[in-house]
């Protein structure tokens, strides 16, 4: 349905896969460590199909092109996931905001260029939902919805936690946690709930059962399709009840 283009971003060109009907509402779609990939192309391509402009931009340009970060194995196969994780070094603690936030600034504005003048959406994976809420704190009033589904460090003791930028934002939440994922412990997604409260968002705080970090992701071991489905069925929701 789409296809990869190019955008300046903060340090340089960054590739950038495009899918939907230009005019449509748009949704910024933050990827997983693993990258951008067919997987996403595919994921993207089903959320263009509700009615949107999708925009899911390869944030690691700095480190190379999305085809040079790419596995070259299949994560599906057992040892796979783990074997590419231990091989990306310090990739993703490395996308700090002081990168990342510039970066934002980039791919709305080419968002913007595609989709139609109301409010967006961003929704993000793994590493992806932090910079998902991130990005909604960075654009008040225009981001009116923030998906993020197996998001780690949530809510950390740093002074650059994500769930900082909560209370400044104008989005509507929708959390899908993994009750199997390590880097989001349940006093983590309890505390998540708390500011979410507090700042006064509408949102969904959810544990999915029996789901490992990752379990969107068809193209990894960890996938799980029941949660996978609750996933999309609730993204879908969320976006058209702030979108439309």
């Amino acid at each position: 349905m789409g296809e990869t283009i190019e955008i300046q971003a903060a340090e340089g060109q960054a590739e950038a896969y495009l899918t939907g009907t230009p005019g449509d509402p748009g949704v910024l779609f933050y990827v997983d460590a693993i990258g951008l990939r067919p997987q996403i192309e595919a994921m993207a391509d089903r959320i263009a199909g509700w009615g949107y402009v999708v925009l899911a931009p390869h944030v690691f340009y700095r480190d190379g092109s999305a085809a040079e970060l790419a596995p070259q194995g299949d994560l599906r196969d057992a040892g796979a996931r783990e074997e590419f994780f231990a091989s990306l070094g310090d990739r993703i603690p490395a996308y700090t905001p002081d990168r990342s936030e510039p970066d934002a600034e980039a791919w709305m504005g080419e968002l913007r260029k595609h989709a139609g003048e109301g409010p967006v959406g961003v929704t993000g994976y793994c590493m992806g939902a932090r910079l998902a809420v991130r990005t909604a704190g960075q654009f008040p009033g225009t981001v009116a919805a923030v998906g993020g589904f197996h998001g780690g460090g949530l809510v950390t003791d740093g002074e650059d936690s994500p769930h900082l930028a909560i209370p400044g934002s104008t989005a509507a939440y929708v959390f899908g946690h993994a009750d199997q994922d390590q880097s989001m412990p349940p006093e983590q997604v309890a505390a998540l709930g708390e500011v979410l409260a507090g700042a006064g968002r509408p949102h969904l705080n959810e544990v999915y059962e029996g789901a490992s970090h990752g379990y969107t992701m068809a193209d990894t071991s960890v996938y799980q399709e029941a949660g996978a489905e609750r996933h999309y069925r609730e993204l879908e929701s969320l976006l058209g009840r702030t979108l439309r």
